[in-house]
């Protein structure tokens, strides 16, 4: 008779186990990009010593409704892939803020709107193997415009307030290409009411 395994608080009894760092070495350290090389060694016995992880920042979006029922969204170019595209605003987390909080000042920075009522969304890592930050999502009900929007010298940002359905028809057409846009969107469109 085969025994079960017990499942604990942080996943499965049988789940790989964390890894040894042996070595760290950082390549570059910049406030957008940092990278480092690690040589670690998996519970198996097998070395790696060369393990790639980035380091950013925690990041914050925000997927906000006005009360009347309209998405904010932004249209702005970016320069990785030569192109301008639709997104929800976004942006880091700075020292001594929480994520919403950061939510708060992006949303307000980028667009000029703030207030609602806010609930975090999702979780997600952009890339569990190489990154070592975490997104935070959060959806604002309720927004309005409270002041003019402040964007930094590297921004120009469009703002379009967009009825919901039109925001669903552009993601069933790919067109956001933000993975960890995307994915909020679709959680909030699959968990929607009416």
């Amino acid at each position: 008779m085969t025994e079960k395994k017990k499942t604990t608080e942080t996943g499965l009894a049988n789940d790989p186990q964390p890894w040894e760092l042996l070595r760290s070495e950082y390549l570059i350290k910049r406030p957008w990009l940092t990278a480092r090389k690690d040589h670690v060694r998996l519970p198996s016995g097998v070395e790696c010593d060369e393990y790639w992880v980035l380091e950013y920042p925690t990041w914050v979006n925000v997927i906000a409704l006005t009360t009347d029922g309209r998405m904010v969204m932004e249209r702005q170019f970016r320069h990785g892939l030569g192109s301008t595209e639709w997104e929800i605003p976004a942006g880091v987390v700075e020292q001594g803020e929480t994520p919403e909080e950061a939510g708060r000042r992006e949303l307000m920075e980028e667009t000029g709107f703030g207030g609602g009522r806010w609930t975090e969304l999702t979780v997600l890592s952009p890339n569990a193997g190489a990154c070592a930050n975490l997104s935070h999502s959060f959806l604002a009900e309720g927004v309005e415009r409270v002041g003019e929007s402040h964007q930094e010298s590297t921004e120009d940002i469009a703002v379009h307030l967009l009825p919901v359905d039109e925001v669903r028809q552009i993601l069933e057409r790919d067109g956001i290409k933000q993975a960890l846009m995307v994915a909020p969107l679709w959680k909030f469109f699959a968990t929607r009411q009416g």
